[in-house]
């Protein structure tokens, strides 16, 4: 058994967000956030709670038949910094976030841009406490959420 850097478990935690939001398990996202403040860059607007976020996922992100957004988030340029106590951390990463769906929409991305992450040790395990999003290019959102993108 190898043992994780907090390195190495803080982007397996990036990816699992990712992951979830792809198969459609709001749930699972909200859980992997259950400690975060979600921001995002220009709104004085903060979410946090499981219920709430599992909420912001269902009410603003479309699912297909199968249960999914039809969506890959590609995450990518992963930088995590690691305080020497080794207590807390913060990341920095880009996400592309691609689209297929068949019928409608050529394989596209559809949206991009960065995470600035939080992160704490929560009863032995690395756990987000910040998520800040910042969308730097927007693309055909129209087969991916259900609602206009906030400016």
């Amino acid at each position: 058994m190898t043992h994780e850097t907090p390195s190495e478990s803080i982007t397996k935690l990036i990816y699992t967000y990712a992951e979830r939001i792809d198969t459609g398990d709001f749930a699972g996202a909200a859980e992997v956030l259950a400690y975060a403040t979600l921001t995002s860059e220009g709104s004085d607007d903060t979410i946090s709670g499981v219920d709430t976020i599992r909420g912001l996922y269902e009410q603003s992100t479309r699912r297909y038949e199968d249960g999914t957004p039809r969506t890959k988030h590609v995450m990518t340029n992963v930088i995590v910094e690691v305080a020497e106590d080794e207590l807390s951390a913060n990341s920095r990463s880009y996400f592309t976030v691609l689209q297929a769906v068949p019928g409608s929409l050529a394989l596209q991305p559809v949206i991009a841009g960065r995470y600035h992450n939080r992160y704490a040790q929560v009863d032995g395990q690395w756990r987000f406490t910040g998520l800040h999003f910042i969308i730097d290019l927007v693309g055909d959102l129209s087969h991916h959420l259900l609602g206009d993108l906030q400016p």
